[in-house]
């Protein structure tokens, strides 16, 4: 592992960079005093409290360990963004995120780790996940430094994750707010329904197109709950077409139309905006 990082504002320590700007885990930070990891532009270690110039320029290196996703033959995800830090790939509908056994060989980290073999890196590890049915964006981090940082900004809410879905019925409302906790469906092995003992799971909706018998809706999450979209919008009556775990009519394609289409975020590495979208049009903010 590899890159640069400068220095945003006069005055920054490494020590403060790391714990309380990146929030990193002891753990990864013992790890990179004890490897010297952190060097100035003449290669040479930078003491860790020492306040730093803004526009100072610091060397990350450090050994880091294989990821364990075999590579497919080749990559045959899109990729929709890359920097030093992450890839932002489009995920196919009807592919899982991961492998969940020896035999899964052909999900979406298989394809990324094909992509990554060629250019020579061993590392590649999800942020979050999309449901197999679920198409579009998912970050992958390229480096542990970033798959901890990128995972507390998904905890934290800090990336704005857009969908956008066609569900049965029109909806009447212009947009709206599902507050309902979600549990496993104990009948079911992988459905989950709303229930009091569940976890919270807030959902915010919009809708951009009402057709003769379903709506299109652009959604953001505030919770990542499994399932979470799909079981709130049956929950109050317009299940996702095609989604007939809940409830809803078989669709020609035998799919479920839902689509990751927006990612919005303050890059903490390169403290800059970013904002990547799966298609033309893809949706704007919920405000």
């Amino acid at each position: 592992m590899q890159f640069q990082y400068e220095i945003p504002q006069d005055g920054l320590t490494v020590e403060s960079l790391l714990r309380e700007k990146w929030r990193l885990g002891k753990k990864l930070v013992h790890e990179l005093r004890m490897a010297k990891a952190v060097k100035n532009a003449g290669g040479e270690s930078v003491k860790w409290n020492e306040p730093l110039a803004k526009g100072t320029i610091l060397h990350f290196s450090l050994d880091v360990s294989k990821s364990d996703y075999p590579p497919a033959k080749e990559c045959n995800v899109n990729i929709r963004y890359e920097d030093e830090h992450i890839l932002i790939v489009s995920k196919p509908k009807g592919m899982s995120t991961h492998p969940n056994g020896e035999k899964d060989k052909d999900t979406c980290m298989n394809h990324v780790m094909a992509y990554m073999k060629k250019k020579g890196v061993v590392y590649a590890e999800h942020v979050h996940r999309l449901d197999q049915g679920t198409e579009g964006l998912l970050i992958v981090a390229k480096h542990p430094i970033a798959k901890s940082v990128f995972d507390r900004m998904i905890e934290e809410k800090s990336i704005i994750r857009t969908y956008e879905a066609e569900v049965q019925g029109v909806i009447k409302e212009k947009s709206g707010t599902i507050n309902a906790p979600i549990g496993r469906d104990r009948h079911h092995p992988t459905r989950r329904i709303v229930s009091k003992s569940g976890q919270h799971a807030v959902t915010h909706f919009k809708v951009v197109e009402r057709k003769a018998h379903s709506t299109i809706v652009h959604l953001q999450l505030e919770t990542g709950r499994t399932h979470q979209i799909r079981v709130h919008m049956a929950h109050i009556g317009h299940p996702i077409v095609g989604d007939t775990l809940y409830g809803a009519r078989k669709s020609k394609t035998g799919n479920y139309k839902l689509h990751a289409i927006q990612l919005e975020f303050e890059h903490p590495f390169l403290n800059k905006k970013i904002l990547v979208k799966d298609q033309e049009g893809a949706a704007g903010s919920l405000q």
